[in-house]
């Protein structure tokens, strides 16, 4: 039984909590490592995103990974692309601000899936839009998430974090103190009005969207909703992050 962990490199302790996770379920353990044109906006935002492939490897091997692939594009897309379509919940939040995304991301797991032929794949719940998504397509591919590595403060750990200024690595901080403040609220619109309150405390991020859905739908949560998340994203330095957070006890 194979196990594939697909990643876009600049690997860090996330991946790694991934990797050993895979490690609990198989021998056999395929890291993957390939930056998806086809998940950027645009190309100074693929050029931007980090690159570390010797550390990557020996992240990787550390937490477990027996095989390392860093396919190149002609691996993974050979002639025309045929680009899949992603569920309907690819068209919300992430979706309305990162128009196709999430097609790249359903077309490119489609191909490693059909190279590597795991039996199962792991997946970080700090995408839990992605998560969703991914387990929407239909695969026979056994799917799994794995919760949120965070840092000492709660910032979750991400690749684009090492491009936060000083100030902004401070301010980032807000996104999971907005939560965590939230998470008992005894209300939905009580949850709301704090994680807004205190997102505004902080002038260094620029928020995009804050809301707390309904894990399964991601249609706005009511209070008899009953698997409610929080999902916050936007910018600080330029620099897009985005976190959740499960609502309740």
């Amino acid at each position: 039984m194979s196990v594939l962990v697909p990643t876009m490199g600049a690997l860090h302790k996330g991946h790694q909590a991934l990797i050993k996770r895979a490690r609990s379920m198989s021998k056999e353990v395929v890291v993957s490592i390939f930056i998806n044109p086809l998940q950027f906006e645009n190309a100074e935002d693929i050029e931007k995103y980090p690159r570390s492939p010797e550390r990557d490897i020996q992240l990787a091997t550390l937490a477990g990974a027996t095989e390392i692939w860093m396919p190149d594009y002609e691996e993974i897309y050979p002639g025309e692309i045929k680009k899949l379509k992603a569920s309907p919940i690819g068209n919300l939040f992430e979706g309305v601000s990162r128009p196709d995304h999430f097609d790249g991301v359903v077309t490119v797991v489609n191909r490693l899936f059909e190279i590597v032929k795991p039996e199962s794949a792991i997946f970080g719940e700090k995408d839990f839009q992605q998560l969703q998504i991914i387990r929407h397509m239909g695969s026979k591919v056994e799917i799994i998430g794995v919760p949120t590595v965070r840092e000492f403060d709660g910032l979750a750990l991400s690749s684009r974090n090492i491009r936060l200024s000083e100030t902004g690595r401070i301010s980032a901080n807000v996104i999971y103190r907005a939560m965590a403040a939230a998470k008992l609220a005894p209300s939905v619109a009580i949850a709301q009005e704090i994680i807004n309150t205190t997102l505004s405390t902080d002038s260094g991020f620029k928020c995009d969207y804050a809301e707390i859905i309904d894990e399964d739908s991601f249609f706005l949560a009511t209070d008899a909703t009953q698997n409610k998340r929080a999902i916050i994203a936007g910018w600080i330095d330029g620099v897009r992050l985005i976190d959740n957070m499960r609502m309740g006890a």
